[in-house]
Order: C-alpha cells, then structure tokens, then sequence
C-alpha cells in the first residue's frame, strides 16, 4: 500500500526554541507553532482556531533555528508526522503526534518581531537568502560573486 507523510505548517513559535545535543553530538531542538485559522460558522459568524504543533528538529537545521529564531517570530515549516508513544510514571499508555523538520522557511523581514498571529507581512521572497551560485556561472554579465559562503549569510 502507498504512502505519503508530508506536513506544510505557517505560524509563529509559542516559545524561544530548545537546544540540546546529544551524547553522540547531534544537535537536537524543540520548537512549539501556534497557527491560526479562521472560519465561519453557521450563523456565519468568523470564528478563529489556533493549533499548536510541537517540532522536533535536528542536526545544523537545529543550531540555525536555535540561534536566529525567538518566541513570537514567523516560520514556514516542512516535514512529517510521528507519533510517540510511551507509558507515564502511572502506567498509562500515552502519545502525542509531533512533526519532524525536514525543511523550513524564515517568515518576514529581519528583524520583523513576527508579533502578529498571521505569520508576517512578507512573502516568502522578501527573506529568503541570496542563491547559491556555482563556480562557474552561465550568465558571465552577473555581478554575483562565484561562491557564497554560509558564514557570510545573516540567517
């Protein structure tokens, strides 16, 4: 039987992002997402739902999201759903369904503090950072350097 596991999430982070590493030295960091959504009931009425999405992440996307990201600030995530399972100091069966990163977004303008529940003003464009290019461009006109380092990129 086949199978599809991808989730697209936009929001803001309930909480500055938790940073651990693990024995083996793999950086590990937890992120909570609030999103909003917004619908009209019978009586037609707008009513407004937030999900709140925990977000596991790991390796260098892990160190990047811990250092350029804070509580309140717009993010795009890409990744998949896992469910984890484990029994309480009680003896009870628990799980709890969490996304893990494979891919992500900054949302909005440097220094945007991201305060409102839409995910920013900006278009994904606006924060992107500048392409890579190869050693050797097809377009010899371009003012691009040959290489860009990922020191040199502020995010």
């Amino acid at each position: 039987m086949a199978s599809f596991n991808k989730v697209i999430l936009m929001g803001n982070l309930t909480r500055d992002p938790e940073l651990r590493v693990t024995p083996k030295g793999t950086a590990v960091c937890q992120l909570g997402l609030a999103v909003n959504s917004s619908y009209k009931d019978k009586e037609g009425n707008t009513k407004e739902e937030t999900t709140f999405v925990d977000i596991d992440v790991f390796g260098r996307q892990a160190e990047v999201i811990a250092k350029y990201m804070s509580k309140g600030r717009p993010i795009l995530v890409e990744g998949r759903l896992k469910l984890d399972s484990w029994e309480s100091k009680e003896g009870e069966k628990r799980n709890k369904l969490k996304v893990v990163l494979e891919n992500f977004q900054f949302v909005g303008a440097r220094g945007d503090s991201g305060g409102d529940a839409g995910g920013g003003g900006s278009s994904l464009e606006d924060s992107a950072p500048p392409p890579r290019s190869s050693a050797r461009s097809n377009n010899p006109g371009t003012s691009r350097p040959a290489s860009v380092d990922e020191e040199d990129v502020p995010f």
